[in-house]
């Protein structure tokens, strides 16, 4: 297997049917566009817009997308069901809407579990056979190449696997291109689908495989399905999907290309991968996972010093795989188990020379003495950047605040007054009024530096949050705040302690305004 790439190998995507079932994502006609465009960039061969007829939302994006979607790689598919129970296929609205939304592929889920024709068709066993034979030779007819989905397969096979066999005979007979297993529960183990996948390659024109993760093995059930035989893989970006989602593409294209050795998807496309995975969250309005494999921003971060001075010598000691590959990149994190190991890799990342092992030493023992006080330097690059460059003699000099106060009255309008000096001027005061102290000390230190350094008018505060440390109890307690600020394009986040949460709030602004104006100097 590992090596050669099957000549007719497929890959599924069902982000826009399957992923969009999730709890808390719904993707509208536009959204769908774009992410269909995205999965066209990638090249994988099939995506699966969703189901026309059965919601007007998915009626209405297949006939958009036959009007203006104009993919380069991969083919449009529209998802359906056998007929119903009762009708003949050329009767049944639903595969009538199968039909008019002008795709050449048809992906049909038909029941392969005996129980669930009983209990949720309702109807014969015979029945259920007649239904996958007729939906599939009338789509065949009418010149579509079908796809089989046989739902809750594993599981009908484990129970009655002479009826499972038959449906998708039956589907294969009647002329589906590709019989896709479907793990439907999510509760098989690699071991279960490898061997039931391996009895059925021989007797099927095409196999293909769609997992769902509820024991955690949905990406590990499919490359085990693929080493039997599987040569279509289904799944979505991110592993959306109901309950705990389906096999994630992301890793199962990553892991087919980079450890089986598979040609799926250009190299370029393949260094894109990361930037895909996380456009996708966007649109769908999902928080990116940082521990994702391959693509997240956690998945090639090292913390542990012994780690950082082995990858000093050989990143490939502590890294499966070159991130670049996936479009992804080493990150190192700075905390009190940095060593000095860390703080070189980090500093030659950020453009700082720290070969001198000294000033690393330093550097680092300076780390793991705030840290103790309850700095966290994980996510605050630009709070680590300003320190590096105290500690380096090259701290940034854009203006000096010698005192700051802030007001809040019972309307709960905040007033803020803060003294600034320019390169050894007289300190001068600058008020600032906002909604809360924290916008209030934002508008004042804007007021003071905008007329110097113009564009602090694009800096936007992003995000803002806010921890209290186990140094103290209750209104007691140590303060962490952790400031995104954007300017354009770019991001950065910085770090302040206190003991209350203003206090802890005015050193993450200065240290945003600060990096902000060393950034754009």
């Amino acid at each position: 297997m590992p090596g050669t790439t099957p000549r007719d190998f497929q890959v599924f995507d069902t982000t826009l049917r399957d992923g969009a079932q999730q709890e808390g994502i719904r993707l509208t006609v536009p959204d769908k566009l774009r992410i269909a465009g995205l999965l066209d960039e990638l090249g994988v061969t099939f995506i699966e817009g969703g189901w026309p007829g059965a919601n007007p939302s998915d009626t209405a994006f297949f006939a958009q997308a036959a009007r203006s979607l104009r993919l380069r790689q991969s083919t449009l598919v529209a998802f359906g069901a056998t007929r119903r129970v009762g009708l003949t296929a050329a009767q049944d609205p639903l595969t009538q809407a199968l039909a008019d939304a002008q795709t050449d592929v048809v992906c049909l889920v038909a029941k392969s579990h005996d129980r669930h024709v009983a209990e949720a068709l309702k109807t014969t066993l015979e029945e259920n056979l007649a239904m996958v034979r007729d939906t599939v030779a009338h789509l065949c007819r009418l010149g579509k190449r079908v796809f089989v989905d046989c739902e809750h397969f594993f599981n009908g096979w484990l129970d009655n696997q002479d009826y499972a066999l038959a449906v998708a005979e039956t589907a294969a007979e009647a002329g589906a291109e590709v019989i896709v297993l479907c793990d439907t529960n999510g509760g098989m183990l690699p071991g279960q689908v490898a061997e039931i996948v391996a009895q059925l390659t021989p007797r099927l024109p095409k196999v293909g495989i769609h997992c769902h993760n509820d024991t955690g093995c949905a990406v590990a059930n499919t490359l085990a399905a693929v080493e039997a035989g599987a040569e279509h893989v289904q799944g979505t970006v991110n592993g959306y999907g109901e309950r705990t989602g389906n096999a994630d593409l992301t890793t199962v294209i990553a892991n087919l290309q980079i450890k089986f050795g598979w040609q799926l998807v250009s190299a370029p496309a393949l260094r894109e991968l990361s930037r895909l995975s996380h456009a996708v969250a966007e649109i769908a309005n999902q928080a990116p996972f940082p521990r994702q494999p391959y693509v997240g921003v956690s998945a090639f971060a090292h913390k542990a010093g012994l780690h950082a001075s082995a990858i000093r010598v050989n990143a490939g000691l502590y890294q499966h795989t070159d991130p670049e590959l996936v479009g992804n990149g080493m990150r190192m994190l700075i905390s009190d188990m940095a060593g000095r190991a860390n703080i070189q890799i980090k500093a030659e990342q950020l453009g700082y020379d720290l070969e001198d092992r000294q000033t690393a030493a330093k550097v680092a023992e300076t780390i793991k003495q705030r840290e103790a006080a309850g700095y966290s330097y994980e996510a605050a690059d630009a709070s680590f950047d300003l320190l590096l460059r105290g500690e380096l003699g090259q701290a940034p000099a854009f203006f000096t605040v010698t005192t700051w106060r802030v007001y809040t009255d019972q309307d709960e309008l905040s007033q803020a007054v803060v003294k600034v000096s320019f390169d050894g001027e007289e300190p001068a005061p600058y008020v600032g009024e906002g909604n809360g102290p924290v916008n209030a000390l934002d508008q004042a230190l804007r007021q003071a530096l905008a007329p110097r350094y113009g564009q602090v008018a694009a800096f936007e505060l992003a995000d803002y949050r806010v921890r209290l440390l186990d140094n103290g109890h209750g209104t007691d307690a140590i303060t962490r705040v952790l400031i995104d600020t954007r300017h354009g394009d770019e991001s950065w986040t910085t770090v302040g302690i206190g003991g209350n949460v203003i206090e802890a709030s005015w050193e993450a602004l200065l240290d945003a305004f600060n990096y902000g104006l060393a950034r754009s100097a």
